[in-house]
């Protein structure tokens, strides 16, 4: 278990530590990046728009009116809070197509900042921590080297395991020579955070393959909408919003996806009470463009236990679960790979160096002797 141990240190620790560091960046990333950008925060004082507000509406025109292609889909990400309104313009299909990411003025009527995705700082990181900076094969790499990560803690756990007393397995020794030192806080360390870590990469491989989480898991599938065109004008923005909040009122709207097509719905995104994720909640209403009628609503409350689960996927791996202090520990638990990784590797090597060293000793006593 040791040798097990040793092989998949040294073939994913580098990996592993890659994703922790990356992975700590990101746990605040869109305040870092507003911070980055201050134009993104010059009107903070003014009120964010309400369900009713024309803002939502000037900002779609304000968009199209700039990028002129004719297809492509726009999503308007609702912030809560005032100062620029963050949107997504995604001139091809899929969910992970290349997508621009832009900012409106409070009043939807400039674009204030617009930039592609992974063209900037913390998308950048993003797309090194979610795919490696290799598309979809990427993601598929760091999700299936996740479940080696797995293996590398569960078999660090079993090689330690005590056979004998657990003081002793326990027991940091100070006064032990250095390189003894450096592996009771590997070992140390590792027993620590090992919990936290196996949650942090388990739901990280569950991210990374979708198609994994929906075998294991079985939540129930958002719905997928395809209503008739009836020849009415279509609906605006503020209209779609009152009808999916009257359709959902205990709701919080977080992401408007705007129809890209003549029989598109819109839908809008929101966290209920219980959905723990502030962001990227799980719940959705589906609005008729043309007819106003609410087609689907997918409410995480009503769709059981196995929908209840995936919903916490991804605030447990981002720490967000409980606010400022998870969040916190997630950035630190986000070094400890870096160091299992430097600390596994100097052993290591110190280990091989004593080997060659003592082989070459006894190299040296048998041509003495001879």
């Amino acid at each position: 278990m040791r040798r097990i141990h040793l092989w998949l240190g040294l073939g994913i620790g580098l990996l592993f530590a890659v994703l922790g560091l990356t992975g700590s960046a990101l746990v605040y990333y869109t305040e870092v990046d507003s911070a980055l950008h201050p134009v993104l925060q010059s009107d903070a004082e003014t009120p964010a728009p309400d369900w009713r507000s024309p803002v939502w509406d000037r900002a779609l025109a304000t968009g199209r009116a700039r990028w002129h292609a004719g297809g492509g889909k726009w999503t308007l990400e609702v912030t809560g809070h005032g100062g620029a309104i963050p949107a997504r313009y995604y001139a091809m299909q899929g969910h992970h197509a290349d997508r621009t990411m832009i900012w409106f003025s409070p009043d939807g009527a400039r674009v204030v900042r617009a930039e592609p995705w992974g063209g900037y700082l913390m998308t950048w990181i993003y797309q090194l921590h979610m795919q490696i900076l290799a598309g979809d094969p990427g993601m598929q790499i760091v999700g299936w080297s996740g479940v080696a990560m797995l293996l590398l803690l569960i078999s660090g756990i079993v090689a330690w395991w005590p056979r004998g007393s657990w003081r002793k397995a326990l027991m940091f020794k100070r006064d032990a020579a250095p390189i003894r030192r450096m592996h009771d806080l590997h070992k140390l360390s590792g027993l620590i955070s090992s919990v936290l870590l196996l949650i942090v990469v388990a739901t990280g491989v569950l991210l990374a393959l979708p198609k994994v989480a929906q075998v294991l898991i079985a939540p129930a599938p958002v719905p997928t909408v395809k209503p008739q065109p009836s020849g009415q004008d279509r609906l605006t923005i503020a209209r779609a919003l009152g009808i999916a909040h009257r359709a959902m009122p205990d709701g919080r709207l977080t992401f408007i996806d705007i129809p890209d097509s003549a029989t598109a719905p819109f839908r809008m995104r929101f966290q209920v009470p219980g959905d723990p994720h502030p962001r990227f909640p799980g719940s959705f209403v589906f609005v008729d463009q043309s007819s106003g009628h609410v087609l689907a609503v997918h409410d995480v409350r009503r769709l059981g236990a196995r929908t209840t689960i995936s919903s916490w996927i991804r605030t447990l791996h981002d720490g967000t679960v409980g606010g400022t202090t998870t969040r916190i520990l997630a950035i630190l638990l986000g070094f400890v790979p870096a160091f299992l990784f430097c600390t596994g590797l100097i052993h290591w090597r110190h280990r091989r160096r004593g080997v060659a060293t003592a082989k070459a000793r006894d190299a040296v006593s048998r041509l003495a002797l001879s």
